[in-house]
C-alpha cells in the first residue's frame, strides 16, 4: 500500500558549484558540495522557486565554455 500521509517536511533549496539546484530536508546537513540557496518551505514552494530562478539548466562550466567559443 502506498503511504498517503501528507508530506510535512520543511525543505531548503540547495545549489552546487555548477549552479544546479535541488531540494534537501531543512533539518539535515547539506550533502558535500552543496550550499544553501536561501529558500525554505514546503516541497511545492521550493520546486516553484527553482522553476523561477533556474532558467538555464546547462551546468556553469558548459555555459562558460560556450561563451568562450562565441568570442
Amino acid at each position: 500500500m502506498a503511504d498517503e500521509r501528507e508530506d510535512t517536511t520543511v525543505y531548503k533549496v540547495v545549489l552546487n558549484h555548477e549552479e544546479q539546484y535541488s531540494i534537501w530536508p531543512a533539518d539535515r546537513e547539506n550533502a558535500l558540495g552543496w550550499k544553501d540557496a536561501g529558500k525554505q518551505g514546503s516541497k511545492a514552494e521550493c520546486l516553484e522557486y527553482i522553476k523561477e530562478v533556474w532558467t538555464d539548466m546547462r551546468p556553469l562550466s558548459l555555459r562558460k565554455k560556450m561563451e568562450e567559443l562565441k568570442q
